[in-house]
């Protein structure tokens, strides 16, 4: 008795090798053709690419059952799928993976031009062959996918600080697995983009670098809240072209000096992004890829997807503990010293640090270099405010979450997050301004030198 399961074929389905689609017409006529890509779906049905309308296409309509043959890219085993044809996908996160990684085909076997998607096929597997031969002996199995996943979770455990968690997660990615060049990036819900707050294997951090809801992997993964992995090098829909499009000719040149260079390999051939998400809300990308072709595999993902799912629930987690209405009740209580006489610039000698704060979108500068803008610039620019103002260094979580003056775009989102990308700026910008931790959901702004605030409408 055959006891093959789809999900024991998985390699055959990852698109190294074209499979064979044999259908028949209404009136018994059988017709065969070659078919670029069998997707798992799950264990019970995959999608097959529609990407012409033709006698296959015809056929399926007439009669729904179909029969495919694939082949094991590494043992050259064959196996035949009996299948029937349920209903076509033309948007959505089935669709948007399988045109990822069409594309990656596509690129890979010159055929940019021709392979185009029109549609995702999906099928029930009613049944699957395990045809005679003589395959080849199939490779090792991967060890070291379920210890990874067990030492991200025990990290996570540990963590204190959405901090430490993202240092955990690139860590534990680049130990266990080897992965070179990795990335989070966190969900401005407001603006309805991506923001880089952690990387590694990079020349620059890119922290603060911005990806834009459906472009590129990040992108795609983001908005469809779904997988996304291409194995080979791909120019079309935008796959090697994950940063920041440029901006029209109009924008004012505040919008175009205030763009931090996406920090990604500029051919990559491997890519894999996984929505990290919380309750099904976007949280944020877990993004990871390669130099070199068929990096990431299925296990890859699957490894990812459990990976981002404790990094979800680590950050909710967190998000709570800071936000608590006690968070800022432990021994540290806010100060507000009395107001500095004289303005605090003129109280030393040293080279002052000079910042400047544009209210259009609350972008800071740093002695004329690009700092940060939005939210984590409404949030620096009310600290050194209140800084130069009062002499004062402690804050709170909460108190921000309450100051409407920093207009966070709703309850739900990630304050954290903000503080880690402008702790992270800052640290790259010199040890003269900083934002150090104090304790739960309380943190410190240290600053070295006098500075000097100048505000533009």
């Amino acid at each position: 008795m055959n006891t093959t399961e789809l999900g024991d074929i998985r390699p055959c389905l990852e698109g190294a090798i074209p499979a064979v689609m044999a259908t028949c017409a209404a009136d018994g006529m059988p017709n065969v053709a070659y078919i670029s890509q069998v997707y798992y779906v799950d264990e019970q049905h995959v999608a097959l690419s529609f990407q012409f309308f033709n006698k296959t296409r015809q056929n399926i309509l007439a009669n729904p059952r179909a029969t495919v043959l694939v082949i094991h890219p590494q043992t050259a085993a064959f196996y035949r799928l009996h299948i029937r044809y349920l209903r076509t996908e033309t948007e959505g996160p089935l669709f948007e993976s399988m045109k990822a990684q069409l594309a990656g085909i596509a690129s890979h076997t010159g055929m940019q031009g021709v392979f185009r998607l029109l549609g995702s096929d999906v099928y029930e597997v009613e049944q699957i062959e395990s045809l005679e031969g003589e395959p080849l002996p199939g490779p090792p199995p991967r060890s070291g996918m379920l210890t990874a996943v067990r030492r991200c979770s025990e990290r996570l455990a540990r963590c204190a600080s959405l901090d430490e968690a993202l240092n955990s997660v690139l860590a534990t990615l680049s130990d266990f697995m080897g992965v070179r060049h990795a990335m989070v990036l966190m969900h401005d819900s407001a603006a309805q983009r991506l923001y880089t707050v952690a990387s590694c294997g990079y020349a620059t951090s890119g922290v603060g670098s911005e990806v834009g809801m459906g472009q590129g992997v990040i992108g795609v993964a983001a908005r469809e809240k779904t997988p996304v992995r291409i194995t080979h090098m791909t120019n079309a829909y935008l796959y090697s072209q994950a940063m920041r499009s440029s901006f029209e000719a109009n924008v004012p040149d505040i919008e175009a000096a205030t763009e931090i260079p996406y920090p990604g390999l500029a051919e990559p051939h491997s890519q894999l992004a996984v929505p990290v998400l919380s309750a099904g809300r976007l949280l944020g990308v877990l993004f990871v890829e390669s130099p070199n072709d068929l990096q990431f595999g299925f296990e890859d993902e699957d490894m990812l997807v459990a990976m981002a799912g404790h990094l979800g629930a680590a950050i909710d987690l967190m998000h709570a503990s800071t936000e608590a209405p006690d968070s800022d009740k432990e021994g540290h209580p806010s100060v507000r010293p009395e107001p500095v006489e004289g303005p605090l610039r003129q109280a030393q000698p040293e080279r002052s640090i000079h910042l400047r704060h544009f209210c259009a979108n609350d972008s800071v500068f740093l002695d004329d270099d690009y700092l940060i803008k939005g939210v984590a610039g409404a949030i620096l620019w009310k600290l050194l405010k209140d800084f130069v103002r009062h002499g004062r260094t402690e804050f709170s979580n909460r108190e921000l979450r309450l100051d409407t003056s920093i207009r966070l775009p709703d309850v739900t989102d990630n304050l954290e997050a903000r503080l880690v990308l402008l702790r992270r700026r800052l640290a790259e910008h010199g040890p003269h301004l900083r934002i150090e931790k104090t304790g739960r959901g309380r943190f410190r702004l240290v600053v070295r030198r006098p500075v000097v605030l100048d505000e533009t409408p």
